[in-house]
């Protein structure tokens, strides 16, 4: 009964027999073994997933009539086909049923929402002078990953410690390589300057195993071994070196004895409170790690109005653990379901222990208390601006002629300099706001980046976007039930062309032009086969897609500049082939920086160590071509 974690539904659906019946004829056929369920409507939507210690016994339970809440009794009821997964053990199904309702988001499941990619420090081990730098997303450079951060904030607020404490350098490699003297960051006491060799191989590797043992938590023998180091260099009289260490150890103090929350004996530890009201939930949740705090954020879970916390909780846990490892402790507002099964799943995804409690009495009480009044704070707060959200909807409804209000509203813009560097963007908005989950952007080269024609790259941009929808449509894929354009009525003319030729006419679309003299508050909008609108500068509508507008446009020129940014940084030797680092740092010593080697003559590059005639002339040809 094994199958396949992307397998399609096993069985056309069924539509003439009640789901009682269907998942009685799957009962007959499955082992008394753990495993995951999953249960599909008639036009293939993931209705739930679920694990089980037994498929046969758990499923058997969904045969029976009666005795159901109305949640489950409907879901049964739309159940057309099911598929299962036969695991080794009860908790390889749980961490699966986590993954698979994380990934397919299935209607009757407590799905954790704006589950954003949170950022580490990173301390590179792939490079002669190891970086310090700020990560986020896949964890594909070697080294050590400290975190999770709450924030960038906490995050930079700790770099910048760790430069001030232990003068690791945090330039990238091609800044690194190209420079013939120190940064800036040398002057003002921030880095070591590895790059210019005023700091030797083996200091600069204590430096870096500091560092690390800093951020693993051993913060008070560090602060004692550089006490004991200081006192030694004042009495050989070598008090510029005592100075130095007096700076780190004073940089560290700063940092272990700031903090707003941090109980004594707390080093690595997660607290997660959750708190319900009016059917809806939310998870606050705090970091603490090195003996330090690391920040906190809110998590708004999707589910049913009659989820008990604790199970609430629970899907939390299994789903925010999914692709980051558990601390050792996590304290908890209210029991888990199935807490020591929990436990043991993330243990196992860790690889060391990890212990669930809930906290009676003490300092771990007191904090989770201040968690939950977090949690209690942010979902009255969230509860207010959905209210408010709601009304803007029905007033954008309204405006542009919707049938219903919109649940998920594209808005599309792009951002260009005479067509270099073009960059279309699209964000996301619904009932619950801003969607950046959902954002992206699209890289326009070749015909779609067209100079100056903005017509054209829209229509590219919206071409791309909805040819993958219509794709993914059958898949699951959301639709939006509004679309908004950056632009007037040649932009709105070319998209229409677009969604026509897709078959997607179906989608209203509309596009915001500003007025005269590009004054906000005078936009006109331009709707298909309607004349246009103009609402009155006083009207909350219109603030609201000016909003949307202006975020689409920030999220546009923010990628655009970042390219920008990168094209400028990029080191020109990089698209040389049989150029590696150790030519490449041979041929900057010797000309200095990589604008010396674009004008270097043939007979130069020929004279730099460890450079062929060949390699010169493939050098020389790529900058002189």
């Amino acid at each position: 009964m094994d199958a396949a974690d992307d397998a399609a539904p096993a069985g056309a659906p069924d539509e003439a027999r009640p789901g009682p019946q269907i998942i009685a004829d799957y009962v007959r056929q499955l082992p008394m073994k753990p495993g995951v369920y999953r249960m599909y409507g008639a036009d293939g939507e993931v209705l739930y997933v679920g694990k089980a210690k037994r498929l046969k016994n758990r499923v058997a339970n969904y045969a029976k009539t009666g005795g159901h809440t109305n949640r489950i009794a409907l879901m049964i009821a739309l159940t057309r086909t099911m598929e299962f997964v036969v695991t080794s053990t009860e908790t390889e199904a749980l961490l699966l049923e986590a993954n698979l309702i994380k990934r397919l988001k299935p209607r009757f499941n407590i799905i954790l929402r704006d589950d954003k990619s949170f950022p580490y420090i990173l301390i590179r081990s792939d490079h002669a002078a190891p970086q310090l730098a700020k990560h986020r997303g896949a964890r594909k450079a070697k080294g050590a990953y400290f975190g999770p951060f709450a924030s960038a904030g906490a995050v930079n607020n700790t770099l910048n410690t760790l430069q001030k404490a232990f003068l690791l350098r945090t330039c990238s490699d091609s800044v690194y390589e190209s420079r013939t003297r120190p940064c800036m960051l040398y002057q003002i006491k921030r880095c070591a300057a590895p790059c210019v060799d005023y700091v030797d191989a083996e200091e600069y590797a204590e430096l870096v195993a500091d560092a690390t043992s800093f951020l693993r938590g051993r913060s008070n023998e560090l602060r004692e071994a550089l006490q004991a180091q200081m006192t030694a260099a004042s009495e050989a009289m070598d008090f510029e070196h005592a100075a130095k260490l007096r700076d780190r150890i004073r940089a560290i103090a700063a940092v272990t004895t700031h903090q707003d929350i941090n109980p004594e004996g707390l080093e690595e530890a997660d607290v997660v409170a959750v708190h319900s009201e009016g059917g809806r939930s939310c998870v606050q949740v705090f970091f603490f790690r090195a003996g330090q705090n690391w920040g906190n954020r809110a998590f708004y879970p999707r589910h049913e109005a009659d989820a008990p916390e604790g199970a609430v909780l629970a899907a939390f846990l299994a789903q925010f653990y999914d692709d980051k490892p558990a601390p050792r402790l996590l304290l908890v507002s209210h029991a888990p379901e199935e807490a020591e099964l929990l436990s043991e799943a993330l243990a196992l995804r860790a690889g060391h222990g990890v212990e669930i409690r809930a906290p009676q009495r003490g300092d771990k009480k007191q904090l989770v208390e201040q968690a939950v009044r977090n949690a209690r704070e942010a979902l009255a707060r969230q509860m207010a601006e959905s209210a408010s959200q709601a009304q803007l909807l029905k007033g954008v409804a309204r405006v542009l002629g919707l049938d219903a209000p919109p649940a998920r509203i594209e808005v599309y813009d792009n951002s260009h300099i005479q067509g270099t560097n073009a960059l279309g963007a699209m964000i996301v908005a619904g009932p619950e706001g801003f969607e950046k989950t959902a954002y992206r952007r699209f890289n326009m080269k070749g015909e779609d980046a067209a100079t100056d024609d903005d017509y054209a790259m829209m229509a590219a941009m919206l071409r791309r976007r909805f040819a993958r929808l219509k794709r993914e449509r059958d898949d699951g894929a959301p639709a939006p039930d509004l679309v908004l354009i950056d632009g007037g009525k040649g932009q709105l003319s070319a998209v229409q062309g677009v969604m026509e030729a897709l078959g997607l006419a179906d989608i209203p679309l509309a596009a915001v032009a500003k007025g005269p003299d590009r004054d906000a508050g005078r936009e006109v909008f331009y709707l298909p086969g309607k004349p246009p609108v103009r609402l009155p500068p006083n009207d909350p509508v219109l603030y609201y897609i000016q909003r949307l507008r202006d975020e689409a446009h920030r999220f546009a020129i923010t990628g655009h500049r970042a390219r920008r940014q990168r094209q400028i940084r990029d080191n020109p030797l990089d698209d040389i082939p049989g150029i590696g680092d150790k030519r490449k740092s041979a041929l900057l010593k010797h000309f200095g920086s990589a604008r010396a080697i674009t004008r270097a003559n043939l007979a130069d590059l020929e004279a730099v160590e460890g450079v062929s005639k060949t390699l010169a002339r493939t050098i020389y040809d790529h900058f002189h071509e």
